[in-house]
């Protein structure tokens, strides 16, 4: 169903991953079709291991406070958030985010809505909201409107 669905062609040594995945996903609360789209928009989650890897980040997503439903949607919408290393990519951009006062909260809740948000650079996201914060404009929408603008866009508009 994932490779005719979705045209992806799995490599059968990767093939007995499938199904595991699949079975976590939909456990998490992403509906097959989610599931399924997940795998075809990032084959690589097939790579990954769950205990060891996958499922670290669901934890951590857990300790910021994320329910079931929020993880599944991040996932659902941007499944490279599985595989971004804690230690150097979502422990210190939740830890950027906490510097300029967002809590854990409103972290989880920008993390369902918008995971991209953690696949830009530390040092774009820590510019972007310093200039916000020094604005009197920060805020989870207006974080997520400034990270998307070119670097041009951006300068024009708030520096």
């Amino acid at each position: 169903k994932v490779t005719s669905r979705y045209g992806q062609k799995f490599n059968p040594e990767v093939n007995g991953s499938v199904k595991p995945l699949l079975q976590w996903l939909t456990e998490l609360g992403l509906t097959d079709e989610q599931s399924m789209k997940a795998i075809a928009m990032y084959p690589g989650l097939l790579r990954r291991r769950l205990e060891a890897n996958l499922k670290l980040r669901v934890q951590w997503m857990t300790g910021l406070g994320m329910d079931g439903s929020q993880i599944a949607k991040a996932i659902a919408s941007f499944p490279h958030i599985l595989t971004y290393s804690l230690e150097e990519n979502l422990k210190p951009k939740a830890q950027l985010l906490r510097e300029r006062g967002f809590t854990n909260a409103e972290i989880a809740s920008t993390l369902a809505k918008d995971p991209q948000l953690f696949s830009y650079s530390s040092k774009r996201l820590a510019h972007r909201m310093g200039v916000l914060q020094a604005l009197g404009l920060l805020t989870k929408t207006s974080l997520r409107n400034a990270m998307v603008m070119t670097d041009a866009k951006f300068a024009a508009r708030f520096e």
